[in-house]
């Protein structure tokens, strides 16, 4: 009866777990730079799209379902900030636009809270959208100099004792 929202709703698993694993990649190497803002904005993101998982996988459950544990496709292997930024951007665009034709579809086959599950989606990935975009306009904006400063935090951080990552 729900096999095309448990088939969506696996869609979205599949690619909510390749944004895990791909900003985890940009985490590592943003904090390896000593970017220390970015890294975490890039691993709380990654965190919130665990949950997403999570919340998925419930729902696909619920509907006597299997969970897809298959990410949509490899990690780019992007270290340019300005590159990881841009391809951010266009994830979190992504999967905005297809959560919205999911939550439509599955509104089509009579089952409003898999469509309330994208919905919810639509809200935080636009909400990531427009965090990357920030960041992706600052760089523009200040080039190079506004990574410079997240160097510059880390270093004060080092002088004060803080512990050497």
């Amino acid at each position: 009866m729900h096999e095309k929202s448990i088939e969506l709703l696996n869609k979205g698993v599949a690619d909510e777990l390749q944004a895990v694993h791909q900003y985890m990649y940009f985490h590592f190497h943003c904090d390896d730079q000593g970017f220390d803002l970015l890294a975490g904005l890039f691993k709380r993101t990654a965190i919130q799209e665990m949950l997403h998982v999570e919340k998925l996988a419930e729902r696909i459950l619920f509907l006597k379902g299997d969970v897809e544990m298959t990410p949509a496709g490899p990690v780019k292997k992007l270290k340019d900030v300005s590159e990881m930024l841009k391809m951010a951007v266009q994830m979190e665009d992504e999967s905005a636009k297809e959560y919205n034709v999911w939550a439509n579809q599955c509104s089509a086959n009579a089952d409003s809270v898999s469509k309330q599950v994208f919905e919810s989606l639509v809200a935080e990935e636009e909400m990531h959208f427009d965090q990357y975009d920030t960041e992706l306009e600052n760089l523009k904006k200040f080039g190079d100099n506004y990574l410079a400063l997240q160097s510059i935090e880390r270093s004060k951080g080092r002088e004060t004792g803080a512990p050497a990552m």
